[in-house]
C-alpha cells in the first residue's frame, strides 16, 4: 500500500512539473522590436501610437511618453516558487511642439543597474533656533505629556 502511494505521489509530482518555465510579462511586449522600427524626425505620436499602443506614462512638463516591459519567470523547484527578474525594458520616447519623434531611448535591465544613489543631502534653509520654534516645541511638549504613560 505504501509502495504505491509513494508511486502515485511521485507521478502527480512529475506530472505538474514542466521544463519551460513559467513566465509573466507585463507591460508592451516585444517593446526591443518596436523600438527598431520607430524612425526619428520621420515618426509622429500617430505613427507610434499604431506601432506600440498606448503609452505607460505620459510626462506632463515635457513632451515625452514612457513604455515599460517587465517579465519575471519562476525559478527551479528548490526555490518554492520565487520569481526572478528576467527582462525590465523602459522605452523613452521625446516629441517636439509639432509631435514628430525627435528622440528615442531604450533602458534595458542592464541599464537599471548602472544607476547610482548620490550621498548629498539637502539642506534645510531655516533653524530652529528662533523664538516661534521655541514656543510651538514647548506647546508640543505639553500636548504629549499627557499622552505619555507615567510609571
Amino acid at each position: 500500500m505504501k509502495k504505491i502511494f509513494l508511486l502515485l505521489s511521485f507521478f502527480l509530482i512529475t506530472l505538474n512539473c514542466t521544463k519551460n518555465k513559467v513566465s509573466n510579462t507585463h507591460g508592451i511586449r516585444f517593446i526591443e522590436k518596436k523600438f527598431e522600427i520607430l524612425e526619428l524626425n520621420i515618426s509622429n505620436k500617430n505613427d507610434v501610437r499604431k506601432i506600440i499602443g498606448p503609452p505607460s506614462t505620459v510626462s506632463e512638463f515635457e513632451n515625452k511618453w514612457i513604455y515599460i516591459e517587465r517579465q519575471k519567470k519562476s525559478q527551479s523547484l528548490f526555490k518554492l516558487g520565487e520569481r526572478k527578474l528576467n527582462m525590465n525594458n523602459v522605452l523613452i520616447i521625446e516629441f517636439n511642439e509639432l509631435g514628430i519623434l525627435i528622440s528615442k531611448n531604450l533602458l534595458d535591465i542592464d541599464d537599471m543597474n548602472k544607476i547610482i544613489a548620490t550621498d548629498k543631502k539637502t539642506q534645510k534653509k531655516f533653524s530652529q533656533n528662533n523664538l516661534v520654534y521655541d514656543i510651538f516645541s514647548t506647546l508640543r511638549e505639553k500636548i504629549n505629556a499627557g499622552t505619555r504613560k507615567k510609571k
